[in-house]
């Protein structure tokens, strides 16, 4: 594993402080790992080509909104 360092607003870092009961890298790292996660899925060409077609059959906003 590589060591990574992060910047949060103060107001964020106050937060974190009054709660050392959570295992913040932790929370950190299950965070990136599923945005990464998600990255790259969306490479998936399946997925690509099913987004694609979605989209282009769904030619009035309102529908959307109902779906």
């Amino acid at each position: 594993m590589v060591n990574m360092t992060l910047a949060v607003k103060e107001k964020t870092h106050a937060v974190i402080k009054r709660h050392p009961e959570i295992k913040w890298t932790e929370v950190a790292r299950q965070a990136i790992e599923k945005k990464a996660a998600l990255l790259e899925s969306e490479k998936d060409e399946w997925r690509k080509y099913a987004l694609k077609h979605a989209l282009e059959d769904w030619d009035d906003a309102d529908e959307l909104i109902d779906y």
